[in-house]
């Protein structure tokens, strides 16, 4: 199939999201802010979007699109579920938390749009969507370095 490099690395992107989107679902669960809680789901429902438009491209492109996260993702949410019920949610670990999934889905975006797998349509898609990875992670970045000197809430 000629367009497997894109349709592969738009499924490595589609995974990855699905991951973030879950991170946001759970760490909205689990944190007692309310401007926090508002703020996670409302990124839930972008990446959401993100991972329709993603898939949309690899069914266009005749592929089927990743319909789950991946398997490190879910090890890594298991391993959340332990961490917050032994840390009793801590606001400041669930940020940080979120902080490094965004580090994470951030850095396959970039390797994505440096490879030379895309094409100028898919290419466009995954700018349109890493635009909006780079705006949720710096939103991210800014509530951690807000709550930097604020005693730990636990």
């Amino acid at each position: 199939m000629e367009n497997q490099d894109q349709i592969s690395t738009l499924n490595t992107l589609i995974e990855t999201t699905i991951d973030s989107i879950t991170g946001y679902e759970e760490s909205a669960q689990n944190v007692d802010n309310e401007r926090f809680r508002q703020i996670f789901r409302e990124r839930a429902d972008e990446r959401q979007q993100v991972v329709s438009q993603l898939r949309e491209e690899v069914r266009r492109l005749g592929g089927d699109p990743e319909e789950s996260g991946t398997f490190l993702g879910k090890a890594h949410q298991r391993f959340e579920d332990l961490k917050a019920a032994v840390t009793g949610r801590d606001e400041k670990a669930i940020i940080n938390e979120v902080e490094r999934g965004e580090d994470y889905l951030k850095a396959k975006f970039q390797t994505a749009m440096n490879s030379d797998a895309l094409d100028g349509n898919v290419r466009g898609i995954v700018e349109r969507a890493f635009a909006s990875v780079r705006e949720g992670h710096d939103r991210v970045s800014s509530l951690k370095h807000s709550l930097e000197g604020q005693p730990t809430n636990s």
